[in-house]
């Protein structure tokens, strides 16, 4: 299988050079992942407008999806830095590890996480009962298009990740069958 390369800034476009630029600024580096991206010469600058776009969807309940999506797609990097970025929102270690696998103690969250966990397994054909909880918790239609926006994005970079296997430069998340044995 070929063996990827995280990509340096002089060796992506001009374009992803923007973005690489824009993301040393706001984040202080770049992510390994992120740079991946950059491989594409349109692909960062897209898909940073995509991520930065508006939604109906909290940045909490974005990190909840986020982090329920990488665990169910076994992305190891997306489940490290979505721990980081969960815990940046105000989620203890042990609500990140109950929503990695599709849980909450919080009733709303608990609803959207288990309706993303649901879609992601089973490819949007969800259970009707995962579909009623979400709505029963007070989400609408809308909030169903912006979840599977969301899912779609995580989705994404899970691949892209377990693809080309590059370095996680965030602390590696406790594996979830370690945190619940």
């Amino acid at each position: 299988m070929k063996k990827f390369k995280v990509p340096t800034r002089e060796e992506v476009s001009p374009s992803s050079q923007q973005a690489f630029d824009t993301l040393n600024k706001s984040l202080g580096f770049v992510p390994n992942l992120y740079a991946t991206v950059g491989l594409s010469e349109n692909g960062l600058s897209k898909y940073i407008a995509y991520q930065e776009a508006k939604t109906s969807l909290s940045n909490k309940e974005k990190e909840a999806v986020n982090l329920v999506v990488s665990q169910v797609n076994g992305c190891i990097y997306c489940q490290s830095a979505h721990t980081v970025l969960g815990k940046m929102n105000g989620f203890s270690e042990n609500e990140i590890l109950n929503l990695r696998d599709g849980n909450s103690t919080d009733p709303k969250l608990k609803s959207l996480v288990a309706l993303a966990k649901d879609i992601t397994e089973n490819k949007g054909r969800v259970s009707t009962a995962s579909l009623n909880g979400f709505y029963s918790a007070g989400y609408n239609d809308g909030n169903l298009v912006d979840l599977i926006l969301q899912i779609s994005d995580k989705i994404a970079m899970n691949y892209l990740h377990n693809l080309t296997q590059i370095p996680v430069d965030f602390p590696l998340a406790i594996p979830l069958e370690a945190a619940t044995a």
